[in-house]
Parts: C-alpha cells; structure tokens; sequence
C-alpha cells in the first residue's frame, strides 16, 4: 500500500510538471511570436510623421509652392502701398478666417490665371474670330484679377448693413447696462457677451485691446477706423468726447439711442420712398407686356379672324 501511495504521489507529481511546461511559453513560440511581428510592423502602414516626412500632401507640394510664386508675382504687379489698402479692405470685411495680405495678392494672380484658362476653352469651344477672343481672354484675366477684391466688397457691404441693422439695439443695452450701475468697461463686455453680430465682435476686439494695454479712446478710434458705418463714427465719437471732458456716459448713451432710432426710422421711411422708383423699370418692361398680351389677345384674335 505504501509503494502504491508513493507510486500516485510520483505520477501526480510528473503530470503537474508536465502541466506546467505545457503551459509556459517555450522558447520557440516566443521565437514565432516575434517573427510574426517583425511582419507585421514590415507590412503595416508607417507613422503619420514618417509618412508626410517621405511623401508630403498634395497641398504642401502642389498647392504651396504656386502660391509662393504667385504671391512674389503679384507683390510685383501691385503698388507699394497695396498692402495698407488689402490690409484695410480686410477689416471692413471683419477679417474673414484664413485671408491675410498674402493671401489675398497670391489669390488674385491664381485667379487671373484660372479666369484666363476658362475664357480661353471658351473661345476655342465657341470658335470665335481672333478680335473676340483677345477681348475674352481680357475679360476673363480682369474677373480674375478683381475676383478677390469684389469677394471682400461683398462681404464689406453686408457686414455694413449688418452692422447698421443691430447698432441701435446693442446702443439700448448698453444704456440700459449703464443706467443700471454697470461701469462702461463692464457694460460693453455685458453687450458682447448678449449680443450677436459684427458690432460685438469689435466690441470684444476692443475690449482685447484695452486689456492689452491701450486707452479707452484709442480702442474707441480704433473700432471706428475698422467700420465705415456713420453712425458708429458718430457713437464713437460721442463716447471718446464723453470720456475726454467728464461728462456722465448714461446721458450721452441716451441720447445716442434716441438718434440712432430716429436715423433708423429715417432710413426705413427713405427706402419706402425709393420704392415706386425702382418698381417702374420692372412694371414698364414685365408687367405691363404680360397685361397687354392677357387683355388685348383675344381681342386681337378675333380681328385677324375676321379679315
């Protein structure tokens, strides 16, 4: 019984080891593993870093370099005081996102290259004679060239009337701030916090300005040289005269918001005015053919089948 204890004890003994070297990893399936992932790593895709490092997007080898060569073409083309009047026309078109200086000269000679390229396939579709398609060819490069620039005057006039539209309510607020024990700093930023629209965003402009460092009545000029809307001027110059000769802002403020509803009245009754002027050219040329064609048809029908 004794042997047969002991016998058991030895068998147990050898399948637990037997267990165990099953279990652990040998050395050639450690060996697999790490050939199977040499392979992998092989036949994966490279980093990101690595990947722009050896083959760059499109736009960093196509794109950027012509933009380079445009923008050293145009800075030729233009005036030396270009950059002052580009720099301008951005402001008033409030800075759209991604357009600078650079970009704005580089744009307008790709445009004049790609207005050239689109008016010369026409012509050559079109067949046109010679002297057409010189005069085609002028016109596409000059929408071109000017494509840029009547991008910014566009967005300039809408952000103007914009402007215009909502100064005389964000001027209430900012009475209504004051009169009711705000400081003007802290009335202005109650405004661009509510508010919404291009005058908040020089509002908070302004407010950036001051904390960097400058005066009230810089940021204020500064924010009336950003926008050629009139009665912004004249707010800004109520509010720096205000603040130069003591005067309390609350009153100034109220009677700012009195003039510009007025002047927004003002405008509403002019363009009500303006209304049966602009609506002659459209009834003379559209309206009244399509009345004289409805009432006098038939009428005229009937004549011709008489005779």
């Amino acid at each position: 019984m004794v042997m047969l204890f002991v016998l058991g004890l030895g068998l147990v003994a050898v399948s637990l080891a037997l267990a165990a070297a099953a279990l652990r990893p040998s050395v050639q399936t450690g060996g697999i593993a790490r050939s199977i992932a040499v392979l992998e790593s092989i036949t994966s895709p490279a980093p990101v870093e690595l990947t722009r490092e050896v083959d760059p997007p499109f736009a960093e080898r196509i794109l950027e370099p012509m933009r380079r060569r445009a923008l050293r073409v145009g800075r030729r083309l233009t005036g030396a005081d270009s950059s002052e009047r580009i720099r301008r026309k951005l402001d008033l078109a409030g800075n759209p996102a991604g357009w600078t200086v650079d970009r704005v000269v580089s744009a307008k000679v790709l445009c004049t290259a790609v207005g050239f390229m689109v008016a010369l396939a026409a012509s050559l579709v079109f067949g046109v004679s010679a002297t057409t398609r010189i005069a085609v060819l002028a016109i596409g490069a000059a929408i071109g060239w000017f494509g840029p620039n009547l991008y910014l005057y566009q967005r300039t006039y809408e952000r103007t009337e914009l402007m215009q539209r909502e100064l005389p309510d964000a001027i209430d607020l900012l009475t209504i701030c004051v009169e009711s024990g705000l400081g003007f700093d802290a009335a202005i930023q109650q405004v661009a916090r509510s508010t919404d629209g291009p005058f908040a965003d020089e509002l908070n402009r302004m407010l950036h300005e001051m904390q960097i460092g400058m005066g009230r009545g810089d940021a204020l000029r500064a924010l009336s040289e950003r926008s050629n809307v009139a009665d912004v001027r004249s707010f800004v110059g109520a509010m720096a005269q205000a603040d130069a000769f003591g005067i309390p802002i609350a009153q100034v403020l109220r009677t700012q918001s009195h003039e510009m509803r007025v002047r927004r009245r003002q405008r509403a009754e002019q363009r009500a005015q303006q209304v049966p002027v602009k609506i002659t050219v459209p009834l003379i040329f559209c309206i009244l053919p399509c009345l004289f064609i409805a009432v006098m048809g038939p009428a005229a029908i009937s004549i011709m089948g008489s005779f």
